[in-house]
């Protein structure tokens, strides 16, 4: 429309594509001010506990990357919802503007009545005739946009007041929880007992025993046992070489009717949970960091449900760690029993 005019007006010469280049700058900054504006308001909101804390996050570059993404994400879903249609896009806009608009000068209002400064009651009946005004032109545009998109307003306004009570609500339980602004109970020390899942004996499980006996009083290995009759002597071709190696820790063997691995971990940590009440029990899982990012394809993921099935059945520490690899310098191995070798590629 801006161009027919424009060509009416100036006919198509230079001035013609000036008006348009001009145009197309103002609604890249209006479009770029809602990027702009947004995220920060998101952080406002994230800061006052409305909104998940992830949103108040900066990028290295200073930018509230959440937030822009979220905003994009809407945005793109809405053109794909309206198809393009800017009979529906518009309406939203306008309505969004004013009730924006309503809502910030009504605050205004309520400000100059508090404060009662200089010329408070001008000022506020300026802010009160503008959120009339704009008040007015929202249920306008509304009602008679209803049912060109405009109702996609009326139900997501309360949806995003009823979001944003829902999420302040669970912070303030959490805060309470965590007596957020009261002075803590002092440190102690607790007995700590330190649990380590192993399946075989490789560089892995030392460096994994290593790092438990320094964080812990006391260290346990624990391996899972199937029933089938090849896990079952695998299992104890462990124990013998666990013998044989003889670390210092003992290896416990937790028998399990399934194949499952997590579960049964985590039902031994629930029953050292009861009998030794008191005792800091942390899990420590040991698991292979590749060297390159492609690898982790040919991972199977066991940390993963070990972790999963003690965070979700009990109340354990729950330390995973991470063991590089360099597989361009080569370590001389020494040899390992063929039991072991097997039980290792199974895992």
């Amino acid at each position: 429309m801006l161009a027919q005019l424009a060509d009416a007006s100036v006919g198509h010469t230079w001035a013609f594509y000036v008006i348009q280049f001009t145009t197309m700058t103002l609604l890249a900054l209006s479009a770029n001010t809602s990027f702009g504006g947004l995220p920060v308001l998101l952080k406002l909101l994230a800061r006052d506990n409305y909104l998940p804390h992830v949103f108040g996050l900066k990028a290295d570059r200073q930018v509230h990357r959440h937030g822009v993404l979220t905003l994009a994400g809407v945005s793109a879903a809405l053109l794909v919802f309206s198809r393009g249609d800017t009979n529906t896009l518009v309406p939203l806009f306008a309505i969004g503007v004013f009730v924006g608009f309503t809502i910030a000068q009504t605050g205004m209002v309520l400000h100059w009545h508090r404060t009662r400064g200089e010329r408070w009651a001008g000022k506020a009946l300026l802010n009160g005739v503008g959120a009339l005004l704009t008040g007015v032109s929202a249920v306008v545009v509304t009602a008679t946009k209803f049912h060109d998109g405009a109702w996609l307003i009326v139900v997501a306004l309360p949806l995003l007041v009823a979001a944003f009570e829902f999420v302040h609500r669970a912070y303030g339980k959490i805060g309470d929880r965590l007596e957020v602004g009261r002075i803590p109970e002092p440190p102690h020390r607790d007995r700590s007992l330190i649990i380590v899942p192993v399946s075989s004996l490789t560089r892995l499980t030392s460096e994994a025993l290593t790092a438990a006996v320094s964080l812990g009083d006391e260290v346990r290995a624990v391996t899972v046992c199937h029933p089938d009759p090849e896990d079952r002597a695998l299992s104890e071709a462990l124990e013998r070489d666990w013998a044989l190696w003889n670390p210092g820790v003992p290896l416990i063997r937790v028998d399990s009717d399934r194949r499952s691995l997590g579960r049964p971990i985590a039902s031994f940590v629930r029953e050292l949970t009861a009998a030794e009440p008191g005792t800091r029990i942390t899990v420590l899982i040991p698991e292979v960091e590749p060297a390159h990012v492609w690898q982790r394809v040919l991972q199977n993921q066991r940390g993963a449900v070990v972790a999963h099935a003690v965070r979700r059945d009990t109340h354990a520490v729950i330390c995973r760690l991470r063991f590089r690899l360099d597989l361009d310098v080569a370590v001389p191995r020494p040899a390992v029993p063929q039991a072991c070798q097997r039980r290792g590629a199974q895992s």
